[in-house]
């Protein structure tokens, strides 16, 4: 059975927002677990579509993740620049992984980026032990960026965030 990759209907924010938060949680990249405060941030979902474009992989009638993609300029960016879009909150359900979804998640925001006006790159940011993840980028021609490396918690000076860039 294929995987659709399509937006996220508001009926299922709450499954996706979970989906996103154990993927985090049980892949341990919280560093306060379930005291994260970026907990909230990966559940709420529904702020996250009225910002940007939210995208699940479905295989029939089962969701199997999601990702946000925002647009050049977009409100949720981290690390873009004019004239790049941006991929955050890359998950998948544990009972899932394997099967695709996460790379086709990946391609759908770049045929995204590739169609949005103007767009000259997709930039990401990644944790250092988010190796499936890497591999994904780097398979479709991602290429590091350590000059991009960041920090969204200055205060914690061991949360340096990885960078990856796709030109189009």
């Amino acid at each position: 059975m294929d995987i659709l990759i399509r937006r996220v209907k508001p009926a299922e924010y709450d499954a996706l927002g979970e989906i996103t938060a154990q993927a985090y949680l049980k892949d341990g990249l919280l560093d306060f677990g379930e005291s994260d405060g970026y907990l909230g941030e990966l559940r709420d979902v529904a702020k996250r579509a009225a910002a940007a474009d939210v995208l699940v992989a479905t295989q029939g009638e089962h969701l199997l993740g999601g990702v946000t993609f925002v647009p050049a300029g977009g409100p949720m960016a981290d690390i873009a620049r004019p004239s790049e879009a941006e991929i955050r909150m890359l998950a998948v359900a544990h009972e899932a992984r394997g099967r695709g979804a996460g790379e086709a998640l990946v391609r759908a925001c770049v045929d995204r980026a590739r169609a949005t006006d103007g767009c000259v790159r997709v930039v990401l940011s990644t944790q250092r032990t988010m190796h499936s993840a890497h591999r994904i980028y780097e398979r479709l021609g991602f290429v590091r960026t350590p000059e991009r490396d960041w920090n969204p918690v200055p205060e914690l000076g061991d949360i340096t965030l990885l960078t990856y860039e796709l030109t189009l």
